[in-house]
């Protein structure tokens, strides 16, 4: 069984933007069975700081098949939305910083650029009801991911400033996530090759912040008949919890772990833990065939 040194901290961290799916479970078991093969800690954070985008009774769906797929979270499950004035003090360290500033552009203003170009850096716009964004370097970020293999990627050349808090007020998804993950002690992120492209990011603000960067590993994704992952925005069904040791064998077999005795939900997750083989996992971004 894999061992390391320091204390191994994994975490599912799924947004109620609509019911869990079968791609969210590909996550939660292999997020899970890695924290519990190198006998460490697992937690479970609700993503909510999008607040217009939660959808009615996700969360509750998302709480239901937690318990009923038999995964024991190690801590309190964390809603992002009780710890919104955490991130209001990471910006205005960052503010001090002089690492962020207000923008006043508009969707419609920069058109599709999809690199900001900067025009509102020298500004010195009030922050109120502005959007904040970050500033970049022109410098490559590179990391290993256990998958995946190297990813290198320089964000003033493929993205620019990017924003941290909306002007309608609503805190990014980069910014939480970065915040919680250091709060909460993470070592290790399993999550879909979906935010692969996110990591950089996640990493730059580590960097300006100090906080340690986590290993990564970035799962390959589930596909609908459509070749679409298998997401909310692509209406994927939602799990249901009276069929989870049928769910539990399908989403092993997707990450190419060997078979389990068909039991109890939680027996099950303890055979796939024992079990557990990073190295059987399709070192691919998306995964091969339909498996709903």
């Amino acid at each position: 069984m894999p061992h390391r040194d320091t204390a191994y901290v994994g975490r599912f961290a799924p947004s109620p933007t609509g019911p869990l799916h079968f791609g969210s479970l590909i996550t939660a078991i292999a997020s899970y069975c890695d924290a519990k093969a190198h006998q460490g800690k697992w937690l479970v954070r609700i993503e909510d700081t999008d607040i217009p985008r939660i959808y009615p009774g996700s969360e509750a769906h998302i709480l239901k098949c937690i318990d009923a797929f038999g995964f024991e979270p190690d801590d309190e499950i964390v809603f992002q939305r009780n710890r919104l004035a955490l991130y209001e003090q990471v910006l205005d360290q960052l503010h001090a910083q002089g690492q962020i500033y207000a923008c006043q552009c508009t969707r419609k203003l920069l058109g599709s650029n999809a690199i900001y170009p900067g025009t509102c850096q020298t500004l010195n716009l009030a922050f109120e009801d502005q959007a904040i964004r970050v500033k970049v370097s022109a410098v490559p970020i590179c990391f290993d991911d256990r998958l995946q293999g190297r990813q290198c990627s320089n964000l003033a050349d493929e993205l620019g400033d990017f924003v941290l808090k909306r002007r309608d007020g609503i805190l990014n998804y980069q910014l939480a996530v970065v915040v919680d993950d250091y709060l909460q002690g993470v070592t290790d992120v399993v999550r879909g090759a979906d935010l692969l492209d996110n990591t950089q990011r996640q990493i730059w603000l580590q960097q300006l912040l100090g906080y340690p960067t986590p290993r990564y590993m970035h799962l390959p994704l589930a596909m609908n008949e459509h070749g679409q992952k298998l997401s909310k925005q692509n209406l994927a069904a939602a799990l249901d919890p009276a069929h989870a040791a049928d769910y539990i064998q399908q989403a092993l077999n997707a990450l190419q772990q060997p078979n389990v005795e068909r039991d109890t939900p939680r027996q099950m997750l303890a055979q796939a833990v024992a079990q557990w083989d990073v190295e059987q996992i399709p070192k691919h971004t998306m995964l091969e065939g339909i498996y709903l």
